[in-house]
């Protein structure tokens, strides 16, 4: 009975292998483990028989072994234990915006003066200027890296102006404007 099991999960196992992509998670892999282990096999026994089964996709022989051990112990469980460490960084609107308005106030700001006023990594400040603001920093500026549709239509409507102005007297143009900028 336990020989037409195995049959029946290995085939089903190979089944749901589509080309060099496998559909199954390393769940599954190791129930399989555990149901080999119940039947009485050794761990060499089952890495062979996974190996044989999934190929280049089949556990090491460290995992299964591990695996086996910890199974052995008692602890029947095939999902992974939660880890400790760092959790995920989720940026919220309120910090993008608080950072735009940081930046907006002085151009020249530095990341780690931000970074610091906000209590967030820089490498968490970095995502968000790059992906979420679109900016970046140039000759100690921090400028948008596109246009908003408001700047387009005002660096248009700038544009057009000197155009005009440029074609009533092309001549004269530079002195004009330089006798009006100062």
């Amino acid at each position: 009975m336990c020989r037409i099991v195995s049959i029946f999960l290995l085939q089903r196992l190979k089944g749901s292998m589509s080309g060099d992509e496998r559909d199954f998670d390393n769940m599954e892999t190791r129930a399989f483990i555990k149901f080999f282990l119940l039947q009485g096999k050794a761990p060499k026994e089952i890495h062979t028989i996974l190996v044989e089964t999934l190929g280049k996709h089949a556990s090491s022989y460290a995992t299964v072994k591990n695996w086996v051990a910890q199974f052995k112990r008692g602890d029947f469980s095939t999902c992974d234990a939660p880890r400790p460490g760092r959790p995920k960084t989720v940026t919220s609107q309120e910090i993008t915006d608080q950072i735009h308005e940081l930046i907006l106030e002085d151009h020249r700001i530095s990341a780690k003066s931000i970074a610091e006023q906000l209590g967030i990594s820089r490498e968490r400040f970095r995502s968000i200027i790059h992906e979420d603001l679109d900016t970046w920093k140039l000759s100690a500026k921090w400028v948008p890296k596109c246009l908003n549709a408001d700047q387009k239509h005002q660096r248009c409507q700038s544009s057009g102006k000197i155009w005009i102005f440029f074609r009533r007297d092309p001549n004269d143009f530079l002195t004009r404007r330089q006798s009006n900028c100062q």
